[in-house]
Parts: structure tokens; sequence; C-alpha cells
């Protein structure tokens, strides 16, 4: 997840229209009496505030939020701690963008007290055996092999457990592109990997697009995969910060059976669906913590732009929400029904926008990537949401 400053951006309004949300809304399909629970490390000292101030100046309603800390607290904040930082910012976007696309929902945030790997996974262990919500969003990941191999079986066991009782997972597919960074955390090398946890078969895995709407009213134009600067398509201006759509095979798991007619990959694929994800036209966000680091008053009425695959995992969870209040009953896993769809053509035109262009190259892995294409592809996946001809069907598909 990246932010800044700067004066292209969409605010929630143009975002429910640009994704057809919006008749749905007004038809009272917003989420509610359903719940999702947004799993980050550390928090946000401020996240409460924030999501107020947020839903003021956006004309959204309070949701009932609540913060549990099952595995331990975090740390006192230290706002100069950059690890810190960076999951306060990653909090705020989960939150508050989630609200905006289930604007009923309950919203549980379960704070992990740090971002190891077991504490992330006794946190979500904790969600799913209390079956604290309808759906979780989980916008982080590293690479497969650099997770503990007991740790990630013990990650899949759960997740099954979890689709079992009706859960549906989301997960963010990265945001550099057909690479993940080694795993040593000193190296700034990259492996040609995919990212877990949006690999599990159980996972629906989010990548990233380039929306361009309407700058006023927000109507879809057009999308292309994610391509930003500094990092994506040969050369690389700056290694570090590598901004494109995650995407690739798995080292880990085969190709699941829902996509057997759509890829011939032997392992599974990613990311399953796409959603925007481009600073260049990216969402706002509302945070007092942001503004005390960038040295203004911590109530400045300051909005900042961010963006990145870990803006769609949050908004995905919230149209499920939507979709489970409109079936009234609980989806689990989304996958098959979101590739059955795609197997027929005219249904699939009409369900989703079908991301053909860009590709998600990396100038640290020799240029190796992929291409988007038509259907399904390991950049955009099966695309982005029609949501009030979608959610209709996978009510129906999922019963």
């Amino acid at each position: 997840m990246d932010g800044s400053q700067g004066p292209r951006c969409y605010q929630p309004a143009q975002i429910q229209n640009a994704y057809n949300i919006t008749p749905l809304l007004n038809r009272g399909i917003n989420g509610a009496g359903r719940t999702i629970v947004i799993v980050d490390a550390y928090g946000s000292p401020t996240i409460a505030s924030d999501l107020q101030t947020f839903d003021a100046t956006m004309g959204l309603p309070n949701p009932s939020f609540t913060q549990i800390t099952p595995a331990g607290s975090p740390p006192p904040f230290d706002i100069n701690d950059p690890n810190q930082f960076g999951w306060a910012v990653e909090t705020t976007l989960d939150v508050e963008w989630a609200h905006v696309t289930a604007p009923g929902a309950n919203i549980v945030l379960a704070v992990a007290p740090s971002n190891n790997d077991s504490d992330i996974l006794n946190t979500t262990t904790y969600v799913v055996d209390h079956n604290v919500g309808d759906v979780i969003s989980q916008s982080f990941g590293e690479a497969e092999a650099c997770m503990d191999p007991t740790l990630l079986s013990e990650q899949h066991t759960l997740f099954a457990k979890a689709v079992r009782k009706g859960i549906t997972l989301f997960a963010s597919s990265g945001d550099s592109g057909a690479s993940q960074a080694s795993c040593d955390p000193n190296s700034t090398a990259a492996l040609f990997a995919v990212s877990t946890p949006a690999s599990d078969p159980n996972v629906t895995g989010v990548g990233g697009t380039t929306l361009t709407a309407d700058p006023s009213t927000g109507a879809y134009q057009s999308e292309t995969a994610w391509t930003e600067p500094f990092g994506c398509n040969p050369p690389a201006v700056a290694p570090t910060d590598v901004n494109c759509s995650g995407g690739g095979f798995s080292s880990v798991y085969a190709r699941p059976g829902y996509q057997s007619a759509l890829q011939k990959n032997h392992a599974r694929g990613v990311p399953d669906v796409a959603y925007n994800a481009g600073l260049a036209g990216g969402v706002l966000i509302y945070s007092a913590t942001i503004n005390v680091a960038e040295g203004l008053p911590a109530n400045a009425a300051a909005f900042f732009i961010v963006g990145g695959t870990s803006a769609g995992s949050p908004q995905w969870a919230g149209l499920a929400a939507d979709a489970d209040q409109l079936g009234r009953h609980r989806m689990g896993n989304i996958d098959p029904a979101l590739y059955s769809i795609a197997q027929a053509k005219k249904l699939y035109a009409a369900a989703m926008h079908d991301i053909t262009t860009g590709d998600n190259d990396v100038a640290e892995i020799d240029g190796d990537g992929y291409n988007a294409g038509p259907r399904w592809d390991p950049v955009t996946g099966l695309g982005t949401p029609n949501a009030a001809v979608l959610l209709p069907l996978l009510a129906v598909l999922t019963s």
C-alpha cells in the first residue's frame, strides 16, 4: 500500500457509481445485518474517530464498529516506527473503504499484536473459531516460500474451516507484480512468486487495476491492469517501490477445479478478481495519525490519496456482505461461483468488467511477468465487478 497527497482521486460516491453499487444501495442492499472482519496488525490509535470524520465528510452513516485484540494487545503506538505507521495507514484504508461498499454492515477490526505470521494467524484463528463475522478481509501477504511451512499448513486448514462455516475470505494479491519481496528483510532482491494468503484456494485473491471514471459522477469508462512507475515494466526507476498488480501461479497449491476451464497451468492461479488500485486515481482516506506524521494538526481537514491491491480486498469484502444480505445466507468461498459465471460469456460480460490490457512485468525479476487478456489472467483475474448484476448471481449460485 502506498499513499500521497495529490489532486486526482475518487470519493465513495464515485466508486459506488463506477462499479454499479449505487442501485443496490438505493434498494437498501448495504450489508445490513452482516459483519465484516478486517484483520490487520498494530491497528491505528485514531481509527474510531477517523471513521466518524470520514463518514461525516463523505455522507456515509456511522456503522457499528468495534475493535478486538484476541492474540494480545499491540505495543504502544510509535508514530516514528515506519512499520507501525504503515499498518496504521493500512488499517484506515481497510476500515473506511469496507464501509464504503457496505455502509450498513457491522465492522470488526481484529488487531494482531505484530505482523509476525504467528500473531496474525492466531488473530484470524480466534475470528474463525468464535464466528466473529460473515466475511474476512486480509490486505497483506508475502511470498509463499517466506511463510513457515507449518504455519502455512495451519493457515490452509483454518481457511477450509472458515469456508465450512460459510465465511467468505478475501486477500490482496500484492503490489509487486509477478514478484514478491525476498524472505530476507535486509535484502532488496525479489522472488518470482505469488502472495499468501491470496494464493490459498479457499481465498478470493484481489488484484489491481487503474480505473478511469467520470471525474464528476464516477461513471465507468475503462480499466487497465494496474502498472505505475517505480518498479513495474523495465527499466525500474526505484527497485524498492514496485507498483503493479500481483499475480502468477502458486508453488504450493494445485489448480483448483473451479479454475480448470479457464486456465491450463497445473498450479493455482492468482488473482481471482481485481479492483481499482492506482495511485493515479486512488481513493481518499482520513487519518489524524497521518496528519500528525505530516506535521499537521491532528484534526486538520486533510484527506490523503492511497492505492494498491490492499484497497480492493476490503471493498470486495463489503460487496460480499451486501450479497449475504441479498441472499439471506452466508456464501462461503465464492470462487466456484465466479468462475462458473465467467464460463457463460453473455452472463460474464454483464456481471464483470473483463480487463484485457496491461501486464505485471517486473524489472527486478528480469522483466518477467504476465499479460492481461480475455477472461481470466494472472494479472487481474476475472476482472472487476458490475455489482448490481454480479451480486444477485453470487447470492443464487452460493445458496
